[in-house]
């Protein structure tokens, strides 16, 4: 479980993103997480790693947003 470790840490950071090169780089890595979040989900079907993943996609769509318009 130290994938969730990761998300959930990746959570709390402060996110400054200044540089595009810095959004890009958390975008790819908050995908990852939720992408191997989601295989774990597909076993266990646990509602926590569900929250998770709404979490994490939420702030995935906002660097996203901020990546759009850079």
């Amino acid at each position: 479980m130290e994938l969730v470790e990761k998300a959930l840490e990746f959570e709390q950071r402060k996110l400054s993103l200044k540089t595009t090169n810095e959004r890009i780089l958390a975008s790819r890595e908050v995908k990852a997480l939720i992408l191997g979040i989601n295989e774990i989900y597909k076993e266990t079907k646990d509602p926590e790693l569900m929250d998770i993943m709404k979490r994490l996609t939420v702030i995935k769509r906002k660097i996203e947003k901020r990546l759009k318009y850079s």
